[in-house]
C-alpha cells in the first residue's frame, strides 16, 4: 500500500518529550514567578532597605530563565531522541524480520532477551506466527509433492497399459479394460479425497446440528460387510454427542475412523469399539481397535498425508485408501473446531478420541446401553447404542 511520508515514530516521540519537558520547564518557572517575586516589593529601598527589589530580581532572573529553557529544550530533543530509539528498537527488530518473512524467509526468529513487556509479548507472538507458518508451508509443499505424485502413477499406469494394448492388438481386450477401470477408480478415489481435503481446510460450509452416535451408527452400518470379511467385532456404545457442523464432512471422520480400525486390525479376531459421550460442553468420539503395536512417534505422523502404518505403501487391499484417511480426519476435526488425539494402546492398537464443541442439546440424558444384538457373520457385530 502507498503510502505518503510523515515523521517517523522515532521523532514524533522525540518533539513529544522535549515539548513535555519544555512545558514542565515553563510551569516551574510560572510558579517560581507567581509565588515568589510576588512578595518582593517594588521600591527603591527593597525588603526592609536591605533586600534587592523586584525590578532587580527579574533582570537578574529573566536571562537564567531563558538559558534554563534553551537547555531544557536542547536536552529534550537530545535525550528524547536517544531514548526513543532505545524504545523503538525492538519495533524495528520486529519489522525486519516482517520484511524477511514477507520475501520467504520463515526461518528467522526474533527472540527479544529480557523480560517480559509489550514489546517481548510482541515479539513471541511474531516468533509463534513465523514457526506455524513455517510448519504450515513445508506441510503444503510435502502435500503438494505426494499428491503429484500419487496422481501421476495412475496416469503413468493406464498410458502404459494403452501403450502395450496400441502394440498388441491381440491383448486380451477385457483384461485390459478391467486393469483401466482399476487404476481409473484409484484416480477418481485419490482426487475426490483431495477435493475433501481442501474443503475441510478451507472451512467453507454450512454449519448443521449433528449428533456424533448417530453418525457413528451409521459408519458402522456402511462398513459392517468389510468387518464381517474381515471377522472383526465392531461395536458401538456410549450416549448422544451433539454438536454444530457438516453433517457430510462430520460422517465422512468416522466412516475414516472406523474404517482405519477395522482395515489395521489383526488378521482374525480383532475388535473396534466406537463410543460416544457429552460432557462439559465438549462431544467426544472414541474409536479403539487392536491390532500391531505402534511407536508413539509413529502416531504423531499418521495424521500427514499418504502415510499408511510405518511408511508410504501401496497395498492391494482395494479397502487400504489412498492414504489420506486420517489426514481427512484430522483436517475436519481442525475445521470444526476441534481436537484430535492418537494414543498407541499397550496391546497393540491405537485410541483416537475426537473432542468438538457440544450444542448443549441432548447433555445429561441417559447413556443408552448396547442392546448385545449381532448381525452378520459370527464375530461381526455391530452393538446399536
Amino acid at each position: 500500500m502507498d503510502r505518503r511520508p510523515g515523521l517517523s515514530a522515532r521523532l514524533k516521540l522525540t518533539l513529544s518529550y522535549a515539548g513535555f519537558l519544555a512545558v514542565a520547564g515553563a510551569l516551574l518557572l510560572a510558579v517560581v514567578w507567581g509565588f515568589l517575586l510576588r512578595y518582593v516589593p517594588d521600591n527603591s529601598r527593597g525588603l526592609l532597605g536591605i533586600s534587592p527589589n523586584r525590578y532587580l530580581l527579574v533582570h537578574t532572573f529573566a536571562p537564567a530563565a531563558a538559558a534554563a529553557m534553551a537547555f531544557l529544550l536542547v536536552f529534550g530533543l537530545a535525550g528524547g531522541w536517544f531514548l526513543a530509539g532505545r524504545m523503538l528498537a525492538p519495533l524495528t527488530q520486529i519489522g525486519d524480520a516482517a520484511r524477511r518473512a514477507g520475501k520467504g524467509s520463515l526461518s528467522h526468529r526474533i527472540r527479544l532477551p529480557g523480560r517480559r513487556d509489550e514489546f517481548r509479548e510482541l515479539s513471541d507472538a511474531f516468533d509463534s506466527m513465523l514457526g506455524q507458518l513455517e510448519s504450515h508451508v513445508a506441510e503444503q509443499q510435502r502435500f503438494a509433492a505426494n499428491a503429484s505424485h500419487e496422481l501421476r502413477t495412475p496416469l503413468a499406469i493406464s498410458r502404459t497399459l494403452l501403450d502395450v494394448a496400441r502394440k498388441d492388438p491381440a491383448r486380451d481386450r477385457d483384461e485390459l479394460i478391467e486393469r483401466l477401470y482399476v487404476v481409473n477408480t484409484r484416480a477418481i478415489d485419490l482426487t475426490e479425497a483431495l477435493l475433501l481435503l481442501g474443503r475441510g481446510d478451507g472451512g467453507t460450509f454450512a454449519r448443521e446440528s449433528a449428533d456424533l452416535s448417530l453418525l457413528a451408527e451409521e459408519a458402522a452400518e456402511t462398513l459392517l460387510p468389510l468387518a464381517e470379511r474381515r471377522r472383526i467385532t465392531l461395536d458401538v456404545t456410549g450416549a448422544a454427542a451433539p454438536t454444530d457442523g457438516s453433517p457430510e464432512l462430520l460422517l465422512r471422520m468416522v466412516t475414516n475412523l472406523v474404517q482405519n480400525a477395522v482395515v489395521h486390525n489383526l488378521p482374525s479376531g480383532g475388535t473396534v469399539t466406537v463410543h460416544t459421550e457429552a460432557y462439559g460442553g465438549t462431544s467426544v468420539l472414541r474409536v479403539e481397535n487392536t491390532g500391531p503395536r505402534i511407536p508413539p512417534e509413529l502416531a504423531a505422523t499418521l495424521t500427514e498425508p499418504f502415510r499408511r502404518g510405518a511408511e508410504r505403501v501401496r497395498t492391494p487391499d482395494d479397502h487400504a485408501g489412498v492414504g489420506l484417511g486420517l489426514a481427512i480426519v484430522h483436517s475436519v476435526v481442525r475445521a470444526h473446531d476441534g481436537t484430535l488425539g492418537l494414543l498407541p494402546r499397550p496391546g497393540g492398537g491405537l485410541v483416537v478420541t475426537v473432542r468438538l464443541p457440544g450444542t448443549g442439546t441432548g447433555w445429561g440424558g441417559p447413556v443408552r446401553q448396547a442392546e448385545g444384538t449381532s448381525r452378520g457373520m459370527p464375530g461381526s457385530a455391530v452393538r446399536a447404542v
